[in-house]
């Protein structure tokens, strides 16, 4: 016989499920927009054009160490070599969180019917994504900066959770990875006082992705519902872990060293920063507002979510 706790979270469930989208129809809608809206990087941006004198390569207010006093110790011409620096790191990130993406969208389509228009929504993805890494790898090669690949320990961290992720799992990772650049990069595509070329790269990225977010959140919301409890409490802990992965990464102290300062100092003041940690919080917030919402952020994971400075 069906006990009463049972039967309430039977009815939950039935609710929850009623609440989502149909698949099939998020996938044509997204199918529909990427035929509208995307772009050949090579071609729609001009990659022979000088870089302009005094121009950001991100906005001030975006650089970790904004607002800190070594910051206002730095003249202009060092900001915004360290502005160029950490761009690349940024860019270097994301061809690192990328490459990772499209192994865990292959791995998500493996077992689904090639013919569904939800399969082949996240083809054209993988499609967008790759583009994304090649235009990323050239704006670095355009610069005068080296790449900045993560540590190697962050690097075979990558390794191992796109070998054991979940669905869930996956998915969170991906919003991760793609609202908290994106938050930023929304801030610098219009933002005249950054180079012409950055502002072109984060224009496209902030078009395509915002289909990305679309489909990783309907899909994240689903398998919150859906899968296995086991699954979504494994999703909980390792979205916590990758939180604080991320965080980490998300800064690469060389970017110090080849500016002309001590790291040591710079990685100091950048973790003493109330503006840093309002900054990230604040890019963060409405992931982690999403995330909350659909059942992620709870117990442990909430917990690691917290240590990782991204919720406040």
């Amino acid at each position: 016989m069906t006990t009463m706790t049972e039967a309430d979270t039977l009815e939950g469930l039935r609710d929850a499920l009623g609440l989502l989208k149909d698949r099939e129809q998020v996938a044509e809608r997204l199918l529909d927009s990427s035929a509208k809206h995307s772009f050949d990087p090579d071609k729609e941006l001009d990659w022979d054009a000088p870089f302009e004198e005094g121009k950001w390569f991100w906005p001030p207010e975006l650089v970790s160490l904004y607002g800190t006093p070594l910051w206002k110790r730095m003249s202009e011409e060092q900001r915004i070599l360290l502005s160029q620096h950490e761009a690349a790191a940024l860019a270097s990130l994301g061809i690192w969180f990328e490459l990772i993406l499209m192994q865990l969208l292959v791995r998500h389509v493996y077992d689904k019917a090639a013919t569904s228009a939800h399969v082949r929504y996240a083809l054209t993805e993988i499609e967008d994504e790759c583009r994304h890494s090649k235009m990323f790898a050239r704006l670095i090669g355009r610069g005068e900066t080296p790449h900045y690949p993560v540590s190697a320990v962050h690097h075979n961290l990558g390794r191992l959770f796109k070998t054991v992720s979940t669905t869930p799992g996956s998915f969170t990772a991906t919003l991760l990875g793609e609202e908290i650049l994106d938050w930023m990069q929304r801030l610098t595509f219009p933002d005249e006082r950054v180079q012409t070329l950055v502002r072109g790269v984060t224009r496209i990225h902030v078009v395509e992705e915002a289909r990305h977010v679309r489909y990783a959140r309907e899909e994240l919301r689903r398998q919150m519902v859906t899968a296995p409890r086991w699954s979504q409490e494994f999703t909980r802990l390792t979205s916590g872990e990758f939180a604080r992965v991320f965080a980490v990464a998300f800064i690469n102290p060389e970017v110090y060293t080849n500016v002309g300062l001590d790291k040591k100092q710079a990685m100091a003041q950048v973790k003493a920063s109330g503006h840093r940690r309002e900054i990230m919080q604040t890019g963060a917030k409405r992931l982690t507002d999403f995330l909350d919402d659909i059942g992620v952020l709870r117990g442990v994971g909430r917990r690691l979510w917290r240590s990782s400075g991204l919720l406040a």
